[in-house]
């Protein structure tokens, strides 16, 4: 079987502390990451959220969400 998406984001997150919608897109092919910290809320990992906005490609204002990790676990 090999390794989750789940366990793929959680093991990104302990090195980098914190991920976006885009950069789970781009970096595991995941969509629907905020399932995935829905579901590492539940293992009782605890997290911040902002929301980030940038442009996209058609220079439109676009918003998406980062999650930080909180240290004290």
């Amino acid at each position: 079987m090999g390794i989750s998406q789940k366990q793929r984001i959680l093991n990104y997150l302990l090195i980098n502390k914190s991920i976006t919608t885009w950069e789970s897109y781009e970096l595991f092919g995941d969509t629907r990451l905020s399932d995935k910290i829905y579901c590492l809320k539940k293992d009782g990992y605890k997290f911040e959220e902002e929301w980030l906005e940038n442009k996209n490609r058609y220079g439109e204002k676009v918003r998406f969400k980062k999650y930080i990790l909180k240290e004290e676990q």
